[in-house]
């Protein structure tokens, strides 16, 4: 009896996904860029990051749960506890209820603005898993809404907490189409993988061509660079920020190229957080991005008004 518990809950914590809990770092995006380094506002946003995380743990499970059959037939996701019989569909349902209610309550209570993000994520995300997700395009752009949200959530819990932050809306952008890049060379990733077999697996797969997906995958490359460029010398962050942001573009057009060579020559991307984590240059280069990002801040702040 001890075991099957043990198991089950081993189960249902690798359904959460605790590796896709990565993507909830964009809800530090504001705080960030902000340069609202207080502890305060830190372990408010790490507190959000956790709520966001275990609320989009109960859209796996939800989801997981509604593709089982289809996850069968494929060579990785066929390893998933619903999907092999792990966890049980009832077990995995019930856990999800529990843990968005949890999430959506105590977030109710504490910050209105987090729980309007939460909520409106949620929402979506449901549309998503039973609906919205055979729409081709649209099932890639809503994936990359579910990024933009995060960074939303961010500033409205802290905001909610009394700190005073505002976001870019050239950073909103720059992150809407950096997932909408990741989001595009995921199903790309899928095509190539499965095959002929993608269509079983998939219905919205036979949507997509290697080489569509390619054409929508340099437009978002180009979006993504572009606006991130822009953020980095628009008058707002030059006067609010830094005037030396910009010397951090380099390292992000160097993530995006080599995430598109992971992609076409080592056929990757079919996991952005497993493809993030695993290439040591694009780590290296993440945390070069990052040091600069802080240095620039820290050293060249934007002068006070």
């Amino acid at each position: 009896m001890k075991n099957r518990v043990l198991d089950t809950a081993c189960a249902l914590l690798e359904s959460l996904r605790p590796r896709s809990w990565l993507k909830n770092v964009f809800l530090f995006a504001g705080i960030i860029f902000a340069r609202l380094w207080s502890p305060g506002a830190v372990l408010v946003t790490a507190l959000g990051a956790l709520g966001f995380s275990l609320l989009a743990g109960s859209i796996y499970l939800v989801n997981d749960v509604a593709d089982r059959r289809r996850d069968i037939l494929h060579p990785d996701k066929r390893m998933r506890p619903v999907a092999s019989g792990r966890l049980a569909p009832g077990t995995a349902l019930a856990a999800a209820v529990l843990l968005a209610f949890m999430v959506l309550s105590i977030s109710f209570a504490r910050s209105r603005g987090f729980f309007t993000v939460c909520l409106a994520y949620f929402i979506m995300q449901l549309l998503y898993s039973f609906k919205l997700k055979h729409v081709p395009i649209l099932d890639c752009l809503l994936i990359a809404m579910g990024f933009v949200l995060r960074a939303l959530a961010g500033v409205e819990i802290v905001s909610d907490a009394g700190f005073e932050i505002i976001i870019s809306p050239w950073l909103v952008l720059c992150t809407f189409f950096v997932a909408v890049f990741l989001a595009f060379s995921k199903r790309r990733a899928e095509v190539v993988a499965l095959g002929d077999g993608a269509r079983q697996h998939r219905a919205i797969l036979k949507e997509y061509t290697p080489y569509l997906l390619d054409e929508m995958i340099g437009v978002s490359t180009s979006a993504s660079l572009m606006c991130y460029a822009l953020y980095t010398v628009s008058e707002r962050t030059t006067a609010q920020v830094s005037p030396n942001l910009w010397m951090t573009v380099p390292f992000v057009a160097f993530g995006i190229y080599r995430y598109l060579y992971l992609v076409h020559m080592r056929n990757m991307g079919g996991s952005p957080e497993k493809t993030l984590l695993s290439d040591p240059p694009m780590i290296l280069n993440i945390l070069l991005w990052l040091g600069s990002v802080i240095a620039v801040l820290w050293f060249f702040p934007a002068p006070p008004p």
